[in-house]
């Protein structure tokens, strides 16, 4: 017999459609009223206006996003055994997906039915996140699931502005194991690049641009290219790999250039083939421009620009502007290699932000490839929102 439920959520009338639809997020406007005193993170029932059972979910009262659906078969009661299944198909996916991938995404989150759940691997080490109420709740449980399945030598914790959303604390420790001391080496399509398991942004290393750093590396032959953004230089080392007669990486951070050089060493690229510069790459850009300075590729791979509805515009002046910086850049018949990784900039929007770009720097751009997440970032079909990530490979005339 299942455990009781915390308490119930009963929606608006007319606003079960999404929920039967297994979308997972239910926002707060979309609640009618709340049954019972749940803590956050704890399981409730969903249910329609006319009372009748929808789904179980993780209700958090701090966060705008009110609960996150998990199941929606009444009897799929939430205990150990379902979480260890779900994570057990959750990694049996990236067995069929990346077989040799030895730095992969092995969870993520609400795509993979397990909310709030980030789990990389690098080799022997895994990363995670608990980036939701409910996750935070049974992580205990998530590292004992996960070390009884991979039997990692660590699971470190990292964590991310989003818990503030969440009304969680910031947190970042090792949770098993030993985290090794010294930068670990991961290989990534053949290429070998060091890794900080204990720091660094996100969670080490951005797994996500894999496929579209070797995409982008096939069209770097004898270029000039600028690699703006460039964090630890893994589109660099692509770039040069793939026959880059030059490239330069532009980054605000010292440690992440630190670490770009080291990885141009690992893989026997010769100083002469590469140059980091320490600066903010919209102030970078503006100074070659007064200067007339051009390249034949530009890669722009910023930070989140948006992390709320209410800093869309102001994301999408950003983008402009340094897009438009970048075509002006580029010689006649250049390649620009944009991206996204801000969810709430769509893909429409992002390529009508391009089109303004284009138009205000009097540039003729050509859309020849689209990018998007590595594969194991997968975007479930009742959950669009988990394409955050988004790229145009532009010829600009």
């Amino acid at each position: 017999m299942r455990k009781s439920a915390a308490g119930r959520i009963v929606l608006q009338r007319g606003k079960d459609k999404p929920v039967r639809q297994r979308h997972p997020w239910i926002f707060s406007g979309a609640i009618q009223r709340l049954e019972g005193d749940p803590e956050p993170g704890a399981i409730v029932d969903v249910l329609a206006s006319d009372g009748s059972w929808l789904a179980y979910a993780e209700h958090n009262p701090a966060s705008q996003i009110r609960a996150r659906v998990i199941a929606w078969d009444q009897k799929s009661w939430p205990d150990a055994d379902f979480w260890r299944q779900r994570i057990a198909a959750s990694i049996e996916r990236r067995r069929q997906l990346l077989p040799q991938a030895q730095a992969r995404r092995l969870v993520f989150a609400d795509s993979d039915g397990i909310p709030g759940l980030i789990v990389d691997q690098y080799g022997e080490h895994l990363v995670l996140q608990s980036l939701t109420a409910g996750a935070e709740r049974r992580k205990a449980q998530t590292v004992a699931i996960l070390v009884d399945l991979l039997h990692p030598d660590s699971i470190s914790e990292r964590g991310d502005p989003v818990r503030k959303k969440e009304g969680l604390p910031p947190v970042e420790g090792t949770l098993w194991g030993t985290t090794p001391a010294e930068a670990i080496i991961v290989t990534e399509n053949g290429h070998r690049f060091w890794m900080d398991v204990g720091g660094g942004q996100k969670t080490g290393f951005y797994l996500d641009q894999a496929r579209n750093r070797a995409a982008v590396a096939a069209y770097c032959q004898g270029a000039e290219v600028l690699n703006a953004f460039s964090y630890t230089g893994a589109f660099a080392v692509h770039a040069l790999a793939g026959g880059a007669r030059h490239v330069i990486n532009v980054d605000s951070s010292s440690a992440a250039l630190k670490m770009a050089a080291a990885n141009f060493q690992l893989n026997g690229m010769g100083p002469e083939r590469w140059q980091n510069i320490e600066a903010d790459v919209f102030t970078q850009l503006r100074h070659w421009r007064d200067e007339g300075r051009q390249f034949d590729l530009i890669i722009l791979d910023p930070p989140k620009f948006a992390t709320s509805r209410r800093q869309i515009d102001r994301a999408a002046r950003g983008y402009k502007d340094i897009n438009w910086l970048a075509m002006r850049l580029l010689r006649p018949g250049g390649l620009l290699a944009s991206f996204s990784c801000s969810g709430l900039i769509s893909a429409d929007l992002f390529q009508k932000i391009l089109f303004g770009a284009a138009l205000d720097a009097r540039r003729e751009v050509r859309i020849i490839r689209h990018f998007s997440q590595a594969s194991d970032h997968p975007v479930l079909l009742s959950f669009p929102q988990a394409a955050y990530l988004k790229g145009l490979l532009c010829h600009v005339a």
